[in-house]
């Protein structure tokens, strides 16, 4: 089910997307692009990003060009999705449609369930300090934690997200993977060559973010609707509620910020622009760390389920393609570039598949009990 029509590399994920839309209007892309078959675009990175001059007004508009590309009112504009929703389905299957074909792929495995938080356990809201899961949800993802072991893998500070959350027996990574910390209860999960859990890969950082974070918000106080978070390894700026004639303002503010410092990098969400350092880490880093501690690292008898909605969840979609185990999740209402096999439509539908993943292994261990 790999999706066949990607052939942009993902460069920078603060332009990620950000090419296609701009390319046939720009300049820029004279020298760096080319033909490729099926009316794409191909790009060279190298000769891409040396188009692009981080001072230059080029890399503005690249900028907004991604931020609008991530709202749900332009998605359609995007010229590398496919405006036949049909067509994507096929290739990205409902989970809850395909849920038998799934359990009969991880039979003989031992399931392990990652999830992002926002925008998957809880909708997504203008206010992030307002991201509220349902009890409904709370009580899916407790149940599952019971039958399988399970990890949040979220942008948002691991303290921020364990208050939504309030679940002391999964494993915890905020700051997209930069800080990981294993269950207070313990997990029956573990195998015996299993490590306890409490990584920090880049806590030189932290002085910096917090610098960042200051000078973020000074620097965006003038926007209205402007938001800054501060993830501890990492900082967000939130434009949900600014108004779309300000984005280009707010991607400005940002750029005057972090072109004050080179080992930081800016990546994107869902009307959410990040400052993070530049070490190699993301939420797929974070999987295979987890997956490591839990001693799972060179199982073949190991079976990972990534359920996320974001651009930044796709490093660990990619993981899962690459190690050619278990599968991604998409949630989205609208067809997207992705490195997931199957999708679901929104959070309710989420919690409908942990519950139905909960009911199966019920169902299975009544069986095991009788014979």
């Amino acid at each position: 089910m790999t999706n066949q029509n990607v052939v942009v590399p993902d460069t920078q994920a603060a332009i990620n997307m950000a090419i296609t839309v701009a390319v046939s209007n720009s300049e820029i892309f004279t020298t760096a692009a080319s033909a490729a078959p099926g009316g794409y675009i191909s790009i060279s990175r190298k000769k891409f990003l040396k188009n692009l001059e981080i001072n230059g007004g080029a890399r503005i508009n690249a900028w907004v060009d991604s931020m609008r590309s991530s709202s749900p009112t332009h998605i359609k504009s995007i010229p590398s999705l496919s405006d036949d929703q049909s067509s994507w389905i096929l290739h990205h299957p409902s989970a809850l449609d395909m849920f038998e074909q799934i359990i009969e792929a991880s039979k003989g495995k031992q399931i392990v369930m990652f999830l992002d938080y926002d925008g998957t356990l809880s909708p997504i809201v203008e206010d992030p300090d307002r991201a509220y899961m349902s009890d409904a949800m709370r009580k899916a993802v407790k149940s599952l934690a019971r039958c399988f072991p399970t990890a949040i893998v979220s942008g948002r500070c691991r303290d921020k997200v364990y208050s939504f959350v309030r679940l002391a027996e999964l494993y915890y990574a905020g700051s997209h993977g930069m800080d990981i910390k294993g269950p207070a209860k313990g997990s029956k999960y573990k195998k015996a060559s299993a490590k306890g859990v409490l990584f920090q890969p880049a806590s030189e950082f932290l002085p910096m973010i917090d610098e960042v974070y200051k000078k973020l918000v000074e620097r965006t106080k003038s926007t209205p609707g402007a938001k800054v978070e501060h993830n501890k390894f990492c900082c967000s700026v939130h434009y949900r509620c600014v108004e779309e004639k300000e984005w280009n303002e707010v991607a400005q503010q940002v750029k005057s910020v972090l072109k004050e410092y080179p080992k930081l990098r800016l990546t994107q969400g869902r009307k959410v622009l990040e400052i993070r350092p530049t070490i190699k880490w993301d939420k797929g880093k974070a999987l295979e760390f987890l997956l490591e501690s839990l001693g799972f690292a060179n199982c073949t008898d190991v079976f990972p389920v990534y359920i996320g909605d974001d651009r930044t969840d796709e490093d660990a979609f990619k993981i899962l393609r690459e190690r050619g185990q278990g599968f991604g999740i998409l949630v989205s209402k609208f067809p997207k570039d992705t490195s997931a096999s199957y999708s679901l439509q929104e959070p309710t539908e989420v919690m409908n598949f942990l519950q139905k993943l909960v009911e199966w292994k019920r169902q299975s261990l009544r069986g095991q009990a009788m014979l």
